[in-house]
């Protein structure tokens, strides 16, 4: 699971190029981390904790905060990449590329979108 948490972190820090619902579903291992890291033995959740939260930091620093969110248990579920790559000719709407129109707010300046 770390493995897998750190592999979508580095793929959303190069820039993310799937649509809002496979942002959801991909970072379903963070998810899974959460409920299993109580579980584990102390001695393997402090051989992995810095890990954890190296990756978690590198999160945070490449995606931005859903407005009027923030401090929840589950924080990563209220963040979207800071970097959104689309193909030439999408559609937007109020600049979120096409798989990111059903965003509630318009796209912060702090988003950008390359193709």
């Amino acid at each position: 699971m770390l493995d897998g948490w750190g592999h979508q972190v580095a793929g959303v820090e190069e820039g993310y190029a799937w649509c809002l619902a496979d942002f959801d579903y991909e970072i379903w291992c963070r998810t899974t981390l959460a409920r299993v890291w109580p579980l584990l033995p102390t001695r393997v959740r402090s051989a992995r904790q810095s890990r954890l939260d190296e990756l978690d930091e590198r999160f945070r620093a490449a995606t931005i905060a859903w407005p009027g969110r923030g401090g929840e248990e589950e924080w990563w579920l209220w963040r979207f990449p800071r970097l959104l790559v689309t193909e030439p000719g999408d559609p937007y709407d109020e600049g979120w590329p096409a798989g990111w129109l059903r965003m509630p707010f318009p796209k912060p300046d702090s988003v950008r979108v390359i193709t």
